[in-house]
């Protein structure tokens, strides 16, 4: 199943800002009740038989982030314009991600890259450029799409109450 990035109205069901009720229904669907996973956590994740991981973070009954983990298997796809994000090695993503737009290096974690237009931020444990066999650096591991302001510097934040005052 091909899961399609959104930004920033969400992935599949999963829509940025619905309830936390809707939510946990919206993940659920994305289950494969012919393979539940013993690791599901109803309301927070849930593993599809292809080992994707798929998370909600929900904040004062709102979901505010949605995050896809790597699959283990290509039966499900995570998919960013025609992108397959885990796929294709990180370094060559970030590049083809720079043709959409703006993507940076996370100051904090230099194995992780923000697209902050977007919405969308991609980690990995660690870089590891050179090493295709090392999947854990080669790849990134999970990516996570959020609603406006969840990147936010605290005095980002105050400025964006601010101008919504």
């Amino acid at each position: 199943m091909d899961f399609d990035l959104a930004p920033p109205n969400g992935v599949g069901p999963l829509r940025i800002g619905m309830d936390r009720q809707s939510a946990n229904a919206a993940l659920d669907s994305l289950r494969d009740l012919s393979a539940v996973s013993a690791s599901d956590r109803p309301g927070q994740h849930v593993f599809r038989p292809s080992g994707l991981m798929i998370s909600i973070h929900c904040t004062r009954d709102m979901l505010e982030a949605i995050e896809l983990g790597r699959p283990s298997a290509p039966t499900d796809r995570v998919i960013f314009r025609d992108l397959d994000v885990f796929a294709i090695p990180a370094r060559e993503l970030v590049q083809r991600m720079g043709e959409y737009t703006s993507i940076e290096e996370d100051p904090d974690d230099p194995a992780s890259f923000v697209a902050s237009d977007l919405l969308l931020s991609f980690w990995r444990p660690f870089a590891a450029d050179d090493a295709p066999e090392e999947e854990q650096g080669y790849y990134f591991s999970s990516v996570l799409l959020a609603q406006p302001g969840y990147y936010d510097t605290p005095a980002q934040a105050a400025e964006r109450l601010q101008r919504s005052s």
